[in-house]
Order: C-alpha cells, then structure tokens, then sequence
C-alpha cells in the first residue's frame, strides 16, 4: 500500500511549484537481493520537503534511513540494491527516469550529501581546500568569480578560523567538529536546493554538536536551503526540523510537526522512541527500552511490522497492515489502535482488547 503524501496532494510538477515543494517522494521501494531472499530496505516511502524547511527522518538503527537518502540521491552502496518502484520529484522531474549524466548535474549542484563520519568521508590524500574546490570545479556555473575565494568564502561562513592558512592542510590535521565543517562547507559551496544529512553529529561531543546544529540552522536561514535531516537523537530533531517522519522497517509509520510528535505521539513505536530519551529533573531506576527486536526485513509479517513489540497489539494488527489515519495538520499515523473512522472501529470491535496477541 502507497503512503499518501504529507500535504495529501496528488503527486506532480505543478502541485510542488505551487506548493513550493522541494522535494516529492512518492512510494519509494529499494530492495536488496541476498542469498537468503529479499530485503526490503525501503518498502513505499512518500514525503514531502518545502524550500527552507528541515523534515526530520528518525528511527532505529537498520530502520531505512540511509538507504532512503542513497536511494535519492541514486548512490545505492551495492549492485545488488533496486529502487524496484516509486518516484522522486525534484525540480519537476522524476530523478529515477533522469539518465546518469543528467544525474551527476544535480548531485553536489543542486542536492548534496553529508554524510556521517567525516574522518571516513573526507580523502585522507587530498587537501582541504582541494576537497571544497571539487564540487564547485565540477559545477562552476553554481558561482561567479574565482573558485578560491569562494572556497575562503564558504569556509569562513561554516567558522574555520584563518581558513586561508587551512586550505594546504590535510583531514587529520582538523578535529572532529572541524572535519564536520569541512563536510558542511563542502556541501554548501555551490549553494544546493536541498542537503541530505545523515546523522552529521553522531560522533561529535555535545558542546561542538550544539555549535554544528547553530551553524547549519544559521546557513539554511541565510541560504533558504532546505534539508533532510536523517537521526536517531530526538534532541536533534526537536532543535532543527519543523516536520518529522518516524521510520520502522522500511516504512514511515507516523508523520507529522515536529510539537505534535515529540508531544503528542500516536503511533507506538513513536510513543517508545519519546520514553526512551531520559528527561531532565524525572529519577527512574532503569532507563526505557523497547521490548523485543526489530523484524527480520527478508521476511516481514503481512500486517504491522511492530506487532510482536507492541503493547496494543490486536489480532487485526498481525492480519493487516493499517491505513493512513490522519492526524493534526498535515500529519498521519499508520496505527489501528489510532484509528478514530467508524469503519475502522468496526473492524476493531471483535479485537477489541488491547494487548491481546491472539
């Protein structure tokens, strides 16, 4: 079953230019081919990105995040990963039909990447300035002038101290938050439409995260950029996105503004990633965790993927996977224990006490 989109708009070029939407992703499926079967990654993912806006994508580890990003910017990581269905609309095209030429003009122009581990991500052999340079020598109608001055310009913005004395220096002579910046600044040079960030701050200490968040939150107020925000710190997500979708085996589950989710979360699984985080001046004796494992992705159930975890499981839930129930503004929750429709309370009505597991 396709996800319907945020705004529940049909999909198209002239729906998003209206709307000023960035970015449409419109039942999105990336499978990868193993021995053992089929792993459905990214199993009808759909959202939306408006210009200036940061949409959060949250959820455990193996979840689909990364991939849904790579499935984006069609950087899948082995030859055995599909994008078997779905569409991605990015500037009144679809980038799945778009050829790979086509495609190399709008990575790093107009949709860059961060990626996660900037020790990993940066070539340990090439400078920092040569690192900056390349995406705007491989795009150079993205700025006028001369490229060196706008690698100085865009190091400076991202608060590299002196970063005419950097330019020489190589990743291991950098610190960590300094690499990040280096990442961001690489990034950000040909001034893209969207950045796709993926978890940038994992392995940033909290005083230089909450000095990275401030930079980008800066940039993208300046630059009216919009971004992907891919984490699974709900600190984060409460500091930078104004929209956030909550992912779990491949799916989004729950969508919707950001106040509404970490405040009022519907689906289950959004209501144990909340009880996870520890809260200030609240003494517990253990911290929460989420009872039980993640489904396996080669075999996923036919109904909801977090039935055997879930503490409003029905029989129902097992049986079939929920629609779309919409909630607040431009929000929707796939949760039968959410479902508020006559219809769906009637299909409830001989399940009807929670916790059951049949």
């Amino acid at each position: 079953m396709a996800h319907p989109s945020v705004d529940g708009q049909a999909p198209g070029a002239a729906a998003d230019v209206a709307d000023d939407v960035v970015l449409r992703v419109e039942g999105l499926r990336t499978h990868i081919s193993v021995r053992r079967g089929v792993v459905k990654a990214v199993d009808g993912v759909s959202f939306t990105i408006r210009r200036g806006e940061t949409v959060g994508l949250v959820g455990e580890s193996g979840s689909g995040k990364t991939m849904t990003l790579l499935s984006i910017m069609r950087l899948l990581p082995v030859a055995e990963a599909k994008i078997v269905a779905g569409s991605i609309w990015f500037d009144g095209r679809d980038l799945l039909r778009e050829p790979e030429p086509a495609m190399r003009r709008y990575r790093g122009a107009r949709i860059a990447l961060i990626m996660q581990d900037a020790l990993t991500a940066l070539n340990p052999v090439l400078t920092v300035g040569d690192q900056v340079s390349e995406p705007l020598r491989y795009h150079p109608g993205r700025h006028s002038g001369p490229i060196g001055a706008r690698v100085i310009e865009v190091l400076e913005s991202v608060r590299i101290p002196n970063p005419e004395r950097r330019l020489d220096d190589y990743p291991h002579q950098f610190s960590g938050g300094m690499r990040q910046r280096v990442l961001a600044a690489m990034a950000l040079g040909p001034s893209p439409d969207l950045i796709l960030a993926d978890e940038p701050t994992t392995a940033l200490d909290v005083t230089i995260q909450a000095q990275f968040l401030t930079l980008v939150r800066r940039l993208q107020r300046d630059m009216k950029t919009s971004v992907l925000w891919v984490t699974h710190d709900l600190g984060v997500v409460a500091q930078t996105c104004d929209r956030v979708n909550v992912m779990y085996a491949g799916r989004i589950v729950e969508s919707g503004d950001v106040r509404r989710i970490l405040n009022e979360p519907q689906h289950p699984y959004s209501v144990a990633l909340m009880e996870s985080v520890p809260k200030l001046g609240e003494r517990r004796e253990r911290l929460y965790q989420i009872a039980g494992q993640p489904p396996d992705l080669l075999n996923l159930p036919a109904g909801c993927p977090f039935y055997d975890r879930c503490p409003l499981r029905m029989d129902l839930c097992r049986a079939e996977y929920p629609p779309a129930t919409p909630v607040g503004r431009n929000g929707y929750v796939h949760c039968w224990a959410a479902s508020k429709t006559d219809a769906a309370a009637a299909m409830l009505a001989p399940t009807s006490s929670a916790g059951s597991d049949g």
